[in-house]
């Protein structure tokens, strides 16, 4: 009923479960844990009706449904192997982190789980997203797998007390980017801190940029705790160099092992690394590149210069369109084809506005989050991390975004 996860493999427990259980192999540090596999989820809906157009019946049904008595018998024991501490239950979908679509973002993942009970309500959970709005919307967007089917990966929880997201190049002599901030990952992967950026060269060699990191995640006994971080500590970097390096060393490893650039979440607990995901890397970032030069011959170009906000690329482009001031779903129903989605941060739910949207400004998170993933992915221009941009833009108003280079500029300023 459940897989050890070294012994995972694509075909009956999906890539993400695969690449750590290659990894575990290998000896990598990767947390351990257990599996359960696409047959526990096929068996679950086998009577139910699965049409695509009414998923959302189907999904409710999957959240409703009991677990078998045989499977939650099967967590409990794969628990106590884990001396029952709290886990983190995440999914791993057929067609999930392969090389052509990374799903970043689309599924449920569940931290700080704790006993029998509570995994299976979480393994439920991860089931049903697969047939959420959002990732229904992502796999129109990319073209659906050969078939549906949700394995989770159940995995010793850790206490991060940095964490953060790793992409390792296609070129071995590229620079691998690091982007790092205080507590739990999903600040960072999530896009709600501005994280700090790291460039390690291939000679060793360390390019730091700080991030305003504003707040941290982390876990309070079976809660996940967001507390504002001091204002000594926002700018302070939450690596050293020393460290950025020790980071991309098992970046290197983890190519190795897998072959191709990868995308890698990882953690650090007393002051030891951990991976905590590896998969291909489906589109590169551009460059972090300067703010290009408005030239000040002219009463107009020192107003263009002061109109331009700059922030980080986050997908190459360049596109003009109306500014949509998107600050949570109440919001959607006002964004329209061809809309310049301006908002503080896009959370995963988001998803079907980046099918409609022609390009995306943030106030926070970094270019290696997932939703900087799903833009690169469905080529659509990006500009991260512009503080205040909610309110610096207007709403209704035409803006022009360079996703290459990082900057936005009303049409006309």
């Amino acid at each position: 009923m459940i897989v050890p996860l070294m012994d995972a493999v694509a075909d009956t427990c999906g890539g993400k479960a695969a690449a750590l259980g290659a990894l575990l192999r290998a000896g990598v540090p990767v947390p351990d844990g257990f599996v359960v596999p696409f047959a526990a989820y096929l068996a679950a809906v086998r009577d139910l009706d699965r049409e695509p157009d009414d998923l959302g019946a189907v999904r409710r049904a999957v959240e409703a449904r009991p677990l078998d008595a045989t499977l939650v018998d099967a967590l409990g024991r794969g628990l106590g192997r884990l001396g029952d501490a709290p886990v983190a239950v995440r999914s791993s979908a057929a067609g999930e982190d392969t090389g052509r679509a990374s799903a970043a973002g689309q599924h449920e993942s569940f931290l700080a789980v704790r006993g029998a009970a509570r995994v299976a309500d979480a393994v439920r959970g991860c089931w049903a997203s697969l047939l959420s709005p959002r990732a229904a919307a992502y796999r129109d967007a990319t073209g659906p797998p050969a078939g549906l089917a949700m394995a989770v990966i159940v995995q010793r929880h850790l206490d991060a007390e940095v964490s953060g997201v790793m992409f390792t190049p296609a070129d071995p002599g590229d620079a691998i980017r690091i982007e790092a901030s205080w507590g739990l990952g999903p600040s960072v992967v999530g896009g709600t801190v501005t994280p700090d950026a790291y460039l390690v060269a291939g000679d060793g060699t360390v390019t730091r940029t700080a991030g305003d990191k504003r707040t941290r995640l982390d876990r309070h006994g079976a809660r996940l705790v967001v507390s504002d971080l001091p204002e000594q500590d926002r700018r302070r970097p939450a690596i050293d160099d020393t460290t950025a390096a020790r980071l991309a060393g098992l970046g290197g490893e983890i190519a190795a092992v897998l072959g191709g650039a990868q995308d890698i979440e990882w953690a650090i607990v007393e002051d030891r690394v951990w991976a905590l995901q590896a998969r291909p890397v489906t589109a590169a970032p551009p460059p972090k590149a300067p703010v290009a030069t408005i030239p000040t011959e002219t009463t107009a170009a020192h107003e263009a210069a002061a109109a331009t906000l700059a922030g980080t690329p986050g997908s190459h482009g360049t596109v003009t369109g109306t500014a949509r001031i998107v600050r949570g779903p109440g919001d959607f129903a006002r964004v329209h084809p061809g809309d310049i989605l301006v908002c503080p941060f896009t959370d995963p739910a988001w998803t079907p506005l980046l099918r409609i949207a022609a390009g995306v400004v943030t106030e926070t998170g970094g270019v290696l989050s997932h939703a900087a993933i799903v833009a690169r992915e469905q080529a659509i221009p990006a500009v991260l991390g512009i503080r205040g941009a909610t309110s610096r833009l207007h709403d209704g108003t035409p803006v022009t975004i360079d996703g290459t280079t990082g900057t936005v500029t009303p049409t006309g300023a």
